[in-house]
This record gives structure tokens, C-alpha cells and sequence, in this order.
């Protein structure tokens, strides 16, 4: 895959920017490395997978076949969590909707999903977690294997400013296409996405001190890339390679 200058993620068109969170980074010229916390998105800092809610959500409100839909989309989730999605294909599947409907009613109905569905999950311990790291003067980013549409508001509701996600290619009447535009931040892309993010600031992995959370095996080389990994809310694959390799094991949410 060839490498290119990218930028954090967007959020749909009409949606509210992210605010908040760390001040940007620049090049390190005082020395010490900048701290960079990372964290996954889906089951790490939300108890649930936004990108298979929002699939549920748009079949919920009649823009999908409720039998069709469903299948497939479980069956594409299995495969993610068994780390054998073909991510390119699935973003295809679950950029189809909204790519028909049009700009103004998907995100009228990504309003809608935010205030039914995301804004009831996100759970106090990860807002907590977040901002622990944001006052001790880290640089914060979400790095996540969902498309840019669905996970721009929600970085935004974590006050968190910096979004790596998988971007969605644009074309001429500036809406989207169903294809991913770049290096898609899943497995090792989501290394390739950071060093790229780096490197748009002047840095390099040298020049950081990095921390990553997550909840995924699928994520393991970007685990095994940063100075502390933290297996948060593990699979059962990574809480026991965690525990192998003597990783912090986070178990963020309360049992209810």
C-alpha cells in the first residue's frame, strides 16, 4: 500500500466538528518525546460497535431490507471478529444507504442515530478515562476501523479532536462513493495511519511516547508498535496474549 499525507478524519457533511480534547501537536523541539495516547473506538471506549449499530439503525428506519440487511451484516461481523473481514468490501455494503439517500437525509438521520443510540452507550468510565489523559497534557486520538461517517460526531462527543479513521472516497458532487480513500485504518493499516499522522506533524514513532487501547485482537500490530499497550475490555484471543506477554488488562465497564 503507498503511503500518502493525510489528516484526521472529517465528520459528515452538516455535522458539528470535533472540539475539545489536547492542543494540536507540532514537530517535537523541546526534547522529550510527545506523549500520544491512542485509543480504539468500538467496545474499547464504547460498550458497543458503532458501525454494526448504525447498520441496525439504518434497517430500523426503513432504508435497508430488515432480512437482507441483517444477515449480512452479522455475517460480516463475524468475520471482523474473526480478523478475516474484507474491509473494502463491507465499507461497500455499509456505505450503500447512505450514499443513495444523499447527503442532507443521512446526516439528518445520523443525528437521530446519535441522540437514540450513542449518546445513551457512551458510559461515564470512558469519558473519565479520556479526560484523565487530556489534563495530563497527552495528545489524544481515536483510531478506529469504522468509516469517517459514522464516527466523526462520536469522536466529537468524547471532546476528542483528533480522528483516525477509515475515509471515505468523495466524488465529483463531493458525496461518497462506497470506496476507501487511502490506507484503511484496520490492522496493520491503522501502524501505517499513525506513522502517516506522525509524519504530517514533522514526527516520527521516535519522537513519541505512545500509549494504545483496545479491545481487539485486530488490532495487535498496533498493539505491539506503542510503548504501553492496554488490553481493554479484551477478546478472548488478546486477554489471553496480554496476559502472556505481561500487557495491562482494562476491564473499563462496570458488569450490569
Amino acid at each position: 500500500m503507498s503511503k500518502k499525507k493525510v489528516s484526521a478524519a472529517k465528520p459528515p457533511q452538516g455535522a458539528k466538528a470535533p472540539s475539545g480534547g489536547s492542543a494540536p501537536a507540532s514537530a517535537a523541539s523541546v526534547g522529550a518525546p510527545m506523549r500520544l495516547t491512542l485509543f480504539d473506538l468500538d467496545h474499547t471506549l464504547l460498550p458497543i460497535d458503532s458501525d454494526y449499530a448504525w447498520g441496525v439503525f439504518t434497517q430500523d428506519i426503513g432504508w435497508t431490507d430488515p432480512a437482507v440487511f441483517q444477515a449480512r451484516n452479522e455475517e460480516y461481523y463475524e468475520h471482523y471478529k474473526a480478523g478475516t473481514l474484507d474491509v473494502h468490501d463491507y465499507v461497500r455494503f455499509a456505505t450503500e444507504a447512505v450514499r443513495l439517500r444523499g447527503p442532507a437525509e443521512a446526516v439528518a438521520a445520523h443525528a437521530r442515530f446519535m441522540e437514540t443510540v450513542i449518546l445513551p452507550a457512551i458510559r461515564d468510565e470512558a469519558v473519565s478515562l479520556v479526560r484523565r489523559h487530556q489534563a495530563a497534557g497527552e495528545q489524544v486520538v481515536i483510531i478506529t476501523a469504522t468509516n469517517e461517517f459514522v464516527t466523526g460526531p462520536i469522536a466529537s462527543a468524547f471532546g476528542v479532536a483528533e480522528l483516525i479513521a477509515v475515509q471515505l472516497e468523495r466524488g465529483p458532487d463531493g458525496w461518497i462513493t462506497g470506496e476507501i480513500a487511502g490506507v484503511p485504518s484496520m490492522r496493520e493499516g491503522k501502524v501505517e495511519r499513525v506513522a502517516q499522522w506522525l509524519a504530517a506533524r514533522g514526527l516520527g514513532w521516535s519522537d513519541v511516547h505512545a500509549t494504545f487501547y483496545s479491545d481487539s485482537i485486530n488490532d495487535l500490530p498496533l498493539l505491539e508498535a506503542v510503548d504501553h499497550p492496554v488490553a481493554t475490555n479484551p477478546d478472548e484471543r488478546l486477554r489471553a496474549i496480554a496476559g502472556e506477554r505481561g500487557w495491562r488488562i482494562l476491564d473499563l465497564f462496570r458488569k450490569k
